[in-house]
């Protein structure tokens, strides 16, 4: 039975429901482990990567920039992240997770490998790689 209705085929909507599938299940390992969403976005985006200002963070956590300016004060308390003023521009920081934020968030990042491979099995391996390529294609715009 084909379906006329807009959402079934509007890629916004498909989207968000691809979205809401993947990070329902997943997001009790993000509780569980004493953090938020955005925290836990935060670090996974900051667990590998080298320090970053706030507003790419922001940009990358999909975030208002006075949202994770607070945040990552608040994560900074907490011990998650350091925040170092930026050498060529001190009006700038820059945030880099911290070792008890990068030991947080090291058994999350296994597990949300171990949710993505269940969620893409009933993918071959090549339309995973081609999904993913095409979403990237799509972020980058």
């Amino acid at each position: 039975m084909s379906s006329d209705r807009f959402v079934d085929g509007y890629l916004g909507y498909l989207l968000g429901q691809a979205n809401h599938a993947l990070y329902k299940n997943f997001d009790s390992h993000v509780r569980a482990a004493g953090l938020s969403s955005i925290e836990w976005r935060v670090l996974a985006t900051l667990h590998d990567s080298p320090p970053i200002t706030v507003s790419q963070l922001a940009h990358e956590v999909l975030s208002k920039q006075p949202t994770v300016t607070k945040l990552v004060q608040r994560m900074g308390e907490q011990g998650w992240v350091t925040l170092l003023a930026d050498p060529a521009d001190q009006r700038r920081t820059l945030v880099t997770a911290s070792p008890a934020g990068k030991k947080l968030v090291k058994p999350l990042l296994e597990k949300a490998r171990t949710h993505e491979s269940e969620m893409l099995r009933t993918l071959a391996v090549s339309e995973q790689a081609a999904l993913k390529k095409l979403l990237a294609k799509l972020a980058r715009r």
